[in-house]
C-alpha cells in the first residue's frame, strides 16, 4: 500500500508540474467564454492533431496570420477554412481514412495545408525527403505504397521515374498557369479553389504519420508514429525550452525530417505564426528573423555555422534581438560553434539530442553549452536516459555505455518490419556516451562507428570536436579505413577557414599535443567541403570511397 500512495504522489507531483509548465508558456491564458467552449469543441471532434490546432485557432484568433511564405501570408481561419476545401476535394479523389499520402514538398504553405488536410481525413503522412535521389525515392515508394503523391514540381522528373501512384498533386508550382501543359497533374491550389470549406466529418481513427530516417548508413526507413493523446510530450520539451504561445517561429530545418516536424507540432497548440523559406540561405534567414520580429528559431547545426560564417558587419545589419530561441537538433553541435552562436546572439541556445525513433532524449540549456561546451544536456521531464554496458548493466559516472531512452513519444516501429533494440522498456538510440558528474550527457559516438587501431577503441567524435576546435578549422569528420598493421587507420578530412597554411603535420600535431596517439589520424585530406544531407549530417559512406 505505501507503494501505491508513492507512486501516486509522485504522479501527482508530475502532472502539476505539467500544469505549471503549459501556464507558463500562455497557452492556458484567459480567452472569451463563448470561444473557449467552440475551441474546446474542435479539440473533442479532432483530438490532439493538426485539424484540432487549425479549427481551434480558427475560433480563438481566426486573424492571427498562421503562415507567412514567400507567397504572402495565411491567417488562422483561411488556414481551416484552405485545410477544410483540400481534405473534400482530396477525398473526392479516392483518399480515405487510413490511406498512405507521400509528401515531398519544402517548407511552405503547401506541406502545412497537406498535413492538416490529411489530419481531417484520419490519413497518414509520409514525409519524404527532399534530398533523395531517384532510386532512393522509387524505393520508398515502392515499400510504403502509398494511395497519392503531394510533391513540389521541381521534384516531378524524380517522383515520376519512381512507382508513383497514379493519384499525383503539385503542392508548389513556378510555372505560369498559361505555361502548364493540359492533363498534367493538378494543383492544390486548384482543388482548394474549388472545394466545400465546411469541416468535413471527422475520422473514426487519428491518422498517423511517417517520418524517414535519413539514410545515411543504407535505405532510408519509416518510423511509424502515432499522434500524442496529451498535453504531456508537449509539456515536456517546453520545461527546457522556453516556447510561448502565439509568438513567432522561424523554420528553416526541413519540414519533413524530425526537427523540423517537431517544431511545426509544438507550435500548433502554442497558436504559433510559422515563417516558412523553401531553400535555406544564411543572410535571408537573419532577414526573415529580423522582419518578422520572430521570438525562435529552428535549425540544424550547419545552418548556423553557415550564419556564422557570414561577415561580422552582415550579421550586425540585422536585427535579431527578438529571438529568445535558438533550437538545434539533427546532428552533432560542436562547443566551438555553440560558445561562438551564443557570443554573437546571447545566452538563447537550445539543442536537442534524440533520434527520429527515440523522439528526444536530452536537450541543452544555455547554462548547459556555457558550462560543458558540447554537451547534450540533461533529459526533459518525462524521460528517462540511461548508459548500458554490453549485459544491460548500468555503467558508472564518466564510463562509456550504450544509450537507451524511454518517453512519451518513442516509435512504434519501421513501416517495412523490425525496430529498435529495447531493454527493460527503455529504447536504444544506437549511440554510445558517457555522463559528467553533474549528469549531462556527452555523445561519443555512432555505437557502429567504434574504430579499432591496434587494438585501441576510437570514437570518431573525440577527434573530430577537437578539431573544431582549431582555429582554422571550419569543420571535419573523422573515420576509420582498413590498414594492414592496425587493422584500421583513422583518415581525418578537414576543411579550412580561408585564408590557411594549415598541413597535414600541422593537425596531427595538434591532436598528438591534445589526445592519446593512437587517436592522431594517420592521414589528413583537406576538402573544399564535406558531404551532407538536408538535416546537416556528414555522409561518412561517401567519404570511405574517397
Amino acid at each position: 500500500m505505501p507503494v501505491l500512495r508513492r507512486a501516486s504522489a509522485q504522479q501527482a507531483r508530475y502532472k502539476l508540474q505539467v500544469a505549471r509548465t503549459l501556464l507558463d508558456t500562455g497557452l492556458l491564458a484567459p480567452t472569451r467564454p463563448d470561444r473557449a467552449v467552440r475551441a474546446l469543441g474542435a479539440l473533442r471532434t479532432w483530438g490532439m492533431t493538426p485539424a484540432a490546432a487549425y479549427a481551434g485557432g480558427a475560433v480563438r484568433h481566426p486573424q492571427r496570420i498562421a503562415i507567412v511564405d514567400e507567397r504572402g501570408s495565411l491567417t488562422f481561419e483561411e488556414v481551416h477554412r484552405r485545410t477544410n476545401a483540400l481534405a473534400r476535394e482530396l477525398a473526392r479523389s479516392g483518399v480515405g481514412e487510413g490511406d498512405g499520402v507521400a509528401i515531398m514538398c519544402r517548407n511552405h504553405r503547401g506541406f502545412v495545408e497537406s498535413t492538416v488536410a490529411l489530419s481531417k481525413l484520419g490519413a497518414n503522412a509520409l514525409y519524404l525527403n527532399t534530398a533523395f535521389a531517384g532510386p532512393q525515392i522509387a524505393d520508398v515508394l515502392a515499400r510504403e505504397q502509398p494511395a497519392a503523391l503531394i510533391y513540389d514540381e521541381e521534384f516531378a522528373a524524380l517522383v515520376l521515374d519512381g512507382a508513383a501512384p497514379a493519384t499525383r498533386f503539385i503542392a508548389w508550382s513556378d510555372t505560369p498557369a498559361s505555361a502548364r501543359s493540359e492533363g498534367g497533374d493538378e494543383l492544390l491550389e486548384d482543388l482548394i479553389a474549388r472545394g466545400e470549406n465546411s469541416d468535413p466529418p471527422p475520422p473514426a481513427e487519428h491518422g498517423r504519420v511517417v517520418i524517414l530516417t535519413s539514410g545515411t548508413t543504407g535505405t532510408p526507413k519509416g518510423a511509424n508514429r502515432k499522434q500524442p493523446d496529451s498535453v504531456e510530450p508537449l509539456a515536456a520539451l517546453l520545461s527546457k525550452i522556453p516556447l510561448r504561445a502565439r509568438q513567432t517561429t522561424m523554420i528553416a530545418a526541413p519540414m519533413f525530417h524530425s526537427w523540423g516536424f517537431a517544431h511545426f507540432t509544438l507550435g500548433l497548440p502554442l497558436g504559433s505564426t510559422f515563417v516558412l523559406r523553401r531553400r535555406f540561405d544564411p543572410e535571408a534567414t537573419l532577414d526573415a528573423v529580423a522582419q518578422h520580429r520572430a521570438t525562435a528559431l529552428a535549425v540544424v547545426p550547419v545552418m548556423l555555422q553557415r550564419i556564422l560564417e557570414l561577415p561580422a558587419d552582415t550579421i550586425e545589419r540585422h536585427d535579431v534581438s527578438s529571438l529568445r530561441v535558438i533550437a538545434l537538433s539533427g546532428s552533432a553541435l560542436p562547443g566551438e560553434l555553440a560558445l561562438r552562436a551564443m557570443d554573437t546572439f546571447g545566452d538563447v541556445l537550445y539543442n536537442l539530442y534524440g533520434s527520429t525513433e527515440v523522439a528526444w532524449a536530452t536537450i541543452a540549456t544555455p547554462e548547459d553549452l556555457r558550462a560543458a561546451p558540447g554537451t547534450a544536456g540533461r533529459p526533459p521531464m518525462g524521460t528517462v536516459v540511461k548508459l548500458l554496458d554490453g549485459e544491460g548493466r548500468e555503467v558508472s559516472e564518466g564510463e562509456s555505455g550504450r544509450i537507451f531512452v524511454a518517453n512519451e513519444m518513442m516509435f512504434e516501429g519501421y513501416t517495412g518490419g523490425g525496430g529498435k533494440e529495447i531493454v527493460r522498456g527503455l529504447m536504444s538510440t544506437g549511440d554510445v556516451g558517457h555522463l559528467d558528474s553533474d549528469g549531462r550527457l556527452f555523445v561519443d559516438g555512432r555505437d557502429d562507428e567504434m574504430i579499432v587501431s591496434g587494438g585501441e577503441n576510437v570514437f570518431p567524435r573525440e577527434v573530430e570536436d577537437l578539431l573544431h576546435d582549431h582555429t582554422e578549422i571550419e569543420e571535419a569528420a573523422v573515420i576509420g579505413v582498413e590498414d594492414a598493421d592496425f587493422g584500421q587507420r583513422l583518415r581525418a578530412f578537414v576543411v579550412t577557414r580561408s585564408p590557411s597554411g594549415l598541413s597535414e603535420q600541422d593537425v596531427q600535431r595538434y591532436v598528438r599535443e591534445n589526445l592519446a596517439r593512437f587517436k592522431v589520424p594517420r592521414e589528413v585530406i583537406f576538402v573544399q567541403e564535406l558531404p551532407r544531407n538536408a538535416t546537416g549530417k556528414v555522409l561518412k559512406r561517401e567519404l570511405a570511397s574517397h
